[in-house]
């Protein structure tokens, strides 16, 4: 069950990370041309929600890793 913080998280991650990396590839792609903006805005319109749901399926199992690697870094919390 997706509790309200985590729920929170993913719409706030998903947003930040998805406006990043499709207005970073989007200018790669086209450049600044005279429709960036709307390029850009329907990349993003697919990307975010397709974030929001990689977070919240992907965040348990990249905490655990987590906690792994730094368990045999020996940076684990006392």
């Amino acid at each position: 069950m997706i509790n309200l913080p985590n729920l929170v998280f993913a719409l706030v991650m998903g947003l930040l990370m998805s406006l990043s990396i499709t207005l970073a590839t989007t200018f790669v792609r086209v450049g600044l041309a005279e429709n960036f903006f709307w390029v850009w805005l329907e990349v993003w319109s697919v990307a975010y929600p397709v974030a929001i749901v990689c977070i919240l399926i992907y965040r348990p199992f990249a905490s655990k890793i987590t906690a792994k690697v730094m368990n045999v870094l020996g940076l684990n919390k006392p």
